[in-house]
């Protein structure tokens, strides 16, 4: 299976730049999205079908044009689970899940700390979403958790770890937590097979970062511990220019 996560900031917006174009030329299995800020009334649905993926899942945020999840699928899943069942999560629209045989598919959009309020948000969240999917792994062990963490887990993850240490996305609480999470039985796949630094996947719109490479590694394809074996290749997509992420890729055998 090939899997794909893209924090695309605006599917609306990406599809302006050439999205289609890129998703029919990546071909995935199975494309995990993040920041949809959309609603299924508010796009043309049959272009991803006439892409080739007849199986596409939303889940919004009540807030129209604020975070949001989607996953494509060409095959169709055995179930699909729109959010946790948390109240206030499943309001922002951050998590979608889709159940096939051999593996479930989550995309998860966890929460950026941008001040005080939404820090405290951030770590409530980080706290409960360990704690389902603790509870999930009994009921499916065979569990990939894709999308923006917004947490850069080591030094080697983002471009100035220095000066970075005290801003949201790299405190020593979200780095302990990204510890706790892969601890509790999951697996980065990309540093499981890559040990090169300066690998990023998101970059500030400011100061000509990207171009510069001064960027942040936020989004992760996390891999349960039963599926180890089953990791093929796991790449970041940095030619892709939709959004200030890029996406990444997981492929599993």
């Amino acid at each position: 299976m090939k899997i794909v996560s893209y924090n695309v900031n605006g599917i609306r917006a990406a599809l302006k730049k050439g999205f289609m174009e890129w998703l029919i030329a990546t071909d995935p299995d199975v494309l995990c999205l993040q920041e949809t800020k959309a609603h299924k009334d508010q796009l043309d649905l049959s272009l991803f079908e006439e892409a080739g993926y007849p199986f596409h899942y939303w889940f919004s945020a009540q807030k129209k044009g604020y975070s949001s999840v989607a996953v494509l699928c060409k095959k169709e899943p055995n179930h699909i689970a729109y959010g946790t069942g948390i109240d206030y999560m499943d309001q922002e629209g951050r998590n979608l899940r889709v159940d096939f045989d051999e593996v479930s598919v989550m995309s998860m959009y966890l929460p950026s700390g941008t001040n005080d309020a939404r820090l405290g948000y951030k770590f409530t969240y980080m706290d409960d979403i360990l704690e389902y999917l603790k509870e999930l792994r009994k009921e499916i062990p065979n569990l990939v958790v894709c999308g923006d963490y917004n947490i850069c887990h080591q030094a080697i993850d983002i471009h100035d770890p220095v000066r970075n240490k005290t801003v949201s996305g790299f405190l020593p609480e979200e780095r302990a937590w990204m510890s706790s999470f892969i601890e509790s039985g999951f697996i980065d796949s990309f540093r499981h097979l890559n040990k090169e630094p300066d690998q990023y996947t998101w970059w500030s719109y400011r100061a000509n970062s990207r171009a510069n490479n001064k960027g942040w590694r936020l989004d992760y394809a996390m891999v349960s511990e039963p599926l180890k074996d089953k990791i093929k290749r796991s790449a970041i997509l940095s030619g892709a220019v939709h959004s200030d992420h890029c996406p990444i890729l997981l492929e599993l055998c």
